[in-house]
């Protein structure tokens, strides 16, 4: 089996309707919900587990406002 490569996942705030998919459908719970509000008046996704990111891109693919970015190689 292959490794995945290490990206690091990206919120675009400014994009977010707070739909919560991130959330809800990131094996391994990456995301949860802050108190923090953008223009829009919605409650965002906050990254609080980064660290264990798989880079598996399931938040990208379905984030129906193309919200989350994936930023490839952040330590290079």
């Amino acid at each position: 089996m292959f490794p995945l490569p290490k990206n690091k996942v990206k919120i675009i705030k400014s994009l977010c309707k707070g739909c919560g998919y991130c959330i809800e459908f990131c094996p391994k719970n990456v995301f949860e919900r802050s108190t923090e509000l953008n223009e829009k008046g919605v409650t965002l996704p906050e990254i609080v587990r980064g660290d264990e990111c798989i880079s598996c891109g399931l938040c990208v693919m379905l984030c129906p406002d193309f919200a989350i970015t994936m930023e490839e190689n952040p330590d290079e």
